[in-house]
């Protein structure tokens, strides 16, 4: 399975404020902002609708593209030295310390993931990010709203002044057979992964999987689907999700730099001298 993430909209939300979901859904991180801003509904302090929240526990996958957009990144080319562009760093942690409830107070990590309730159609979230895979998951869980053509994807924004056309990280999953089992036995199982792989359009109709397979995306099948041509142009303007391997310790000093900002309200200046020592410590470390 190959998968990115693109933006899902609910058309009845953004109309309710008298927007035109096909014309003004967010093309830049700013206007993610500000539709958003016009969107919310809260109750005091607590928000009550959001315009649109992220995908907190991943963001080597959607807040990486994010840096990389203004021309940073995680760890240098060579291995070595950890941030790379330090004003990249600190502008991406400043949009979401203005994203949180010490700024404009449009979303956190403290709310339900967005993905997770979107598909109920409650009136609580108008935007998300997720992958083809939630058009099945819609379809499943709520048919009603699925057929009512009420709702939309539309591509990963890109600020402004962006150095990197970038999409949100795109990422697999895979079958693989242990290299030290008997021969029969691994002759026996890449058999069952080929068969598995024979049955791509099942796949992709039954559960919304796509297995990268040359004739399944160039199939009137799947080009049919729907907005299949937003999640494929995505991922031609995308890079594969950072790897490493200690991959998912940089993913958790990354959420701590983030709810530090965020939750606590620290400057993105100590979160990130807090990120890039945490980070080096390991690189010195292999």
């Amino acid at each position: 399975e190959l998968t990115n993430w693109s933006i899902f909209i609910n058309k009845k939300i953004f109309r309710s404020v008298g927007l035109d979901p096909e014309k003004d859904y967010p093309k830049t991180w700013e206007e993610m902002a500000d539709i958003s801003e016009k969107l919310v509904l809260r109750d005091g302090e607590i928000i009550t609708r959001r315009g649109f929240d992220f995908r907190y526990p991943y963001y080597l996958v959607s807040f990486l593209p994010m840096v990389q957009q203004l021309g940073g990144d995680l760890i240098s080319a060579d291995g070595k030295k950890a941030i790379v562009n330090e004003q990249a760093w600190i502008k991406a942690l400043n949009f979401m310390k203005e994203w949180g409830p010490h700024g404009r107070n449009l979303g956190s990590p403290t709310y339900v993931n967005a993905r997770k309730i979107f598909d109920k159609d409650n009136n609580d979230i108008a935007m998300c990010l997720s992958g083809f895979y939630q058009e099945g998951r819609l379809k499943e869980d709520n048919p009603e709203f699925y057929d009512s053509g009420e709702w939309m994807v539309a591509p990963f924004p890109v600020f402004k002044d962006a150095v990197q056309n970038l999409g949100c990280a795109y990422y697999g999953h895979y079958l693989m057979v242990n290299a030290s089992i008997p021969k029969a036995k691994q002759k026996i199982a890449w058999k069952f992964i080929k068969y598995m792989l024979d049955h791509s359009l099942e796949y992709l109709t039954e559960v919304n999987l796509i297995q990268p397979r040359k004739d399944l995306v160039e199939s009137d099948l799947f080009k049919n689907l729907p907005y299949t041509k937003v999640f494929m142009d995505d991922m031609a303007r995308s890079k594969p999700v950072f790897l490493h391997e200690n991959g998912y310790q940089f993913e958790q000093y990354i959420k701590q730099a983030i709810e530090a900002v965020m939750l606590s309200n620290e400057k993105s200046e100590v979160a990130l001298a807090d990120l890039r020592r945490n980070i080096q410590e390991v690189l010195d470390e292999e």
